[in-house]
């Protein structure tokens, strides 16, 4: 069964933080449902944009810089692994994570080895 990554996105709003803290029963559930159908991989919710630091690399030099890649609106506040038998099966999962209410839900296919190697080297950009 492939892999997906669910990736959790939230208006960074200190203002609603008690709104979510209210909400985690339902988290809590959603979580719990996931590991006993054996589809949970891993999860973790993460800190506050505050405390990213983005690297980049240009002409050798290494760049770091405060905060996360880009400035939006929403950011990532946490991600989910799922092993499901497929994209649908996993898109029904995101459905149910509560911050899609007031967020959004990312998911993404996870690349295994094998289809890292067929695709061969990433082109120079």
């Amino acid at each position: 069964m492939p892999d997906y990554m669910v990736l959790l996105y939230a208006p960074e709003d200190e203002d609603r933080q008690e709104e979510r803290f209210a909400e985690m029963p339902v988290w809590l559930e959603v979580t719990e449902s996931l590991r006993k159908a054996g589809l949970l991989v891993a999860n973790a919710p993460l800190h506050p944009v505050a405390a990213a630091t983005t690297v980049r690399v240009r002409d050798g030099e290494v760049e770091l810089t405060d905060g996360p890649f880009a400035v939006t609106k929403e950011v990532l506040a946490g991600y989910y692994v799922l092993r499901c038998a497929d994209l649908d099966e996993a898109l029904r999962h995101a459905a149910r994570m509560p911050i899609a209410r007031h967020g959004s839900v990312e998911v993404r296919p996870i690349m295994t080895t094998a289809e890292i190697s067929a695709h061969g080297p990433e082109p120079a950009s």
